[in-house]
């Protein structure tokens, strides 16, 4: 199964929601993806700023690559983005280029 490091926003309630930096598996056909236990489906551009829904609660999210200069978020806020701690090297490195920063508290 391919798995990527991706940007997942919750767009639950509202147009800015609790965003993680994280590792998604994909589907064989790539119209799903898994994260944390969930099922993601594609919206096949029919979403309204969310690209994808959680097959079980219908919640819509926005999922895509990270940016390398971390500007992933639609709307830009002060609210901080987490970072899965199973990622947070790969994902300082590789896709930031930058020094790896130590975890912080809303990390897991």
């Amino acid at each position: 199964m391919k798995t990527r490091i991706m940007y997942i926003e919750s767009k639950a309630d509202g147009l800015v929601g609790p965003a993680r930096i994280g590792r998604v598996s994909f589907s064989k056909t790539g119209a799903s993806l898994s994260y944390r236990g969930k099922t993601f489906q594609s919206l096949k551009g029919k979403g309204f700023k969310s690209n994808y829904f959680d097959v079980e609660t219908r919640d819509r999210y926005w999922i895509s690559g990270p940016r390398k200069d971390g500007r992933d978020r639609l709307y830009p806020t002060n609210i901080p983005v987490a970072v899965d701690a199973d990622v947070h090297d790969e994902y300082w490195k590789g896709i930031r280029g930058r020094s790896v920063p130590p975890r912080k508290e809303h990390d897991a």
